[in-house]
């Protein structure tokens, strides 16, 4: 007690365990060679891959959110495809530079926090594990609460594939109650190096605010301005390939058509042979009532991430079953137009828009309210009309002649291949470019004299082949066992005692007990550096 109230013990604080482990693995990864870090991600990446069936039913299961088929590209696009993106690069090193007479070494992070959507919640798993293996961080997952149970299951099967493949116990690790006080507390945590978010404007503005180093990604709203010089069937075929893409959940999605006037009939009509139905006024003003409430909130539960067929039905529209979007035509792109609003739903806006200049002033109208920094698309021929357009629309990636779902998350462009999008300085974000796994470290960068002779010394590795500790983990007291007890054959910390790898847990008080502490510190002591001669002589 102090002054009348408890401190906390391990039993208390259900992170404890997580990030002790976590901090353990972390430095132990960091002892390891490019070649085991590549063999650990590809077994990461692979079991991603492997489960990406079940994985993507289990989400839409649980979650009620977009479309089995696509999720399962997504889930694959994100582990193996992504594995095999950045395979070919040294995320370790030693890396020389001779003209410049530098050689660089890669010092990662360390233990990353990533915070995981309902949306997007496996494939979102799969490209922050691989970026972390790949640049031997240890990572622990916080998932949504909605999307809670498949996120476990997933996260737990790539940590095994990681163990198995020689990675330090808890590289990749999951908190199984994910409340908000647990996140909020996981986000200030002292052992927490980097902060991944992913999600709602709320958990970014948390993450930047944790004290940490973070990566937050804003909101999208992204529009599409198609120009007079694109072909309309092959511009609307790409925007209802995409608008419909697992029912319009990422954040890449058009949110609005911005369409040259001459030729907006025209990409109408081939928008309705492609999928779409266009809705009439009074259908308008039914969806609106349906999306948004009296506050403007979207209705998440009833509209987000759900077929177009199921939210036409629900707003009193007959459609086909078959219709893969819903089109909303407006007068003015404005902040107070609920349709110039991101809608993580199949409902495209349209607008009607005289050349670039008109195009790029509705952008930044529509994008003032929600997704600056985020993404644009551009359908056209016309060098000069892009080249206006990219200046204009505040979006720091704008993909051309590609449907913006995927291609402004890298997939059919050469884009960075990635699930968290930076937004950039006016977006809020320290990142204002695709997530790649060169983010996630820092370089030493050993500098010799400018007029010296370029001295090729990286041929000499500082990296191990295996761990230099224990495969598994001497801390890993979170899941039930008591503090002091045995965990694993391990002797687990007790409270009030420093933790064999650095770092505290709570304080004793009282002189008798400082003592008694001082006794049971230098007993914990012994056993480490005993475990660790062991270890070395047989390493």
């Amino acid at each position: 007690m102090d002054g009348g109230k408890p401190f906390l013990t391990f039993a208390q604080n259900p992170l404890d365990g997580v990030m002790e482990r976590a901090r353990w693995a972390a430095g132990a990864f960091a002892e390891l060679d490019r070649a085991t870090t590549l063999r650990i991600a590809r077994a990461v990446a692979e079991a991603g891959h492997s489960r990406a069936q079940a994985d993507a039913e289990a989400a839409v299961r649980e979650t009620g959110f977009g479309v089995v088929a696509h999720k399962r590209l997504k889930n694959e696009l994100c582990s193996r495809g992504v594995f095999d993106t950045y395979a070919g690069q040294d995320f370790v090193g030693p890396l020389a530079e001779p003209d410049r007479r530098i050689v660089k070494l890669a010092r990662p992070a360390g233990v990353i926090l990533a915070l995981t959507p309902s949306t997007n919640p496996i494939a979102t798993l799969n490209f922050k594990a691989v970026l972390a293996m790949l640049t031997r961080n240890a990572v622990v997952f916080s998932p949504h609460p909605l999307a809670k149970g498949c996120s476990i299951a997933a996260a737990e099967a790539l940590a095994e594939a990681a163990r198995k493949a020689g990675a330090p116990d808890g590289a990749i690790q999951v908190l199984r109650e994910p409340t908000i006080p647990l996140v909020e507390a996981a986000m200030s945590d002292a052992r927490v190096d980097l902060v991944l978010a992913t999600g709602g404007p709320a958990v970014v503005q948390a993450a930047y605010r944790s004290g940490h180093p973070a990566y937050g990604v804003g909101p999208g709203n992204a529009p599409a301005y198609v120009h007079e010089s694109a072909d309309p069937v092959a511009a609307a075929k790409r925007l209802v390939d995409s608008k419909s893409f697992d029912n319009s959940i990422l954040c890449t999605n058009e949110s609005v058509v911005l369409a040259d006037r001459v030729l907006a009939d025209r990409l109408l009509e081939a928008l309705r042979q492609a999928g779409a139905h266009v809705c009439s006024e009074a259908e308008a003003d039914r969806l609106r009532a349906l999306l948004w409430n009296a506050e403007g909130g979207f209705n998440v539960t009833g509209a987000l991430g759900k077929d177009a067929a199921v939210i036409a039905r629900a707003a009193g529209i007959t459609v086909p079953p078959s219709t893969r979007i819903l089109v909303v035509p407006f007068a003015k792109v404005q902040p107070e137009e609920p349709f110039a609003r991101e809608k993580l739903a199949p409902v495209l806006g349209f607008a009607r828009v005289d050349g670039p200049g008109e195009a790029g002033r509705a952008a930044r109208a529509m994008m003032r309210h929600a997704g600056t920094g985020h993404s644009a698309g551009f359908h056209g021929r016309d060098e000069a009309a892009l080249m206006a357009f990219a200046r204009a629309a505040p979006a720091l990636r704008v993909a051309v002649n590609v449907p913006l779902s995927q291609g402004a998350a890298g997939f059919g462009t050469n884009l960075g291949p990635t699930m968290t999008i930076g937004t950039g300085f006016a977006g809020g974000s320290a990142l204002g470019e695709n997530l790649r796994p060169d983010h996630l470290v820092n370089w030493v960068q050993i500098a010799q004299a400018a007029d010296a002779e370029p001295a090729r010394f990286d041929h000499i590795s500082p990296w191990r082949a295996e761990p230099l500790l224990p495969a598994e983990a001497p801390i890993s007291y979170s899941q039930g066992n008591p503090p002091g007890g045995p965990v694993g054959g391990k002797r687990a910390p007790v409270p009030g005692v420093d933790l064999p790898f650095g770092g505290s847990a709570v304080t004793a008080r009282g002189p008798a007990a400082q003592d008694d502490m001082a006794a049971l510190r230098a007993e914990i002591r012994a056993l480490v550096l005993e475990e660790l001669r062991a270890a070395l002589q047989t390493a």
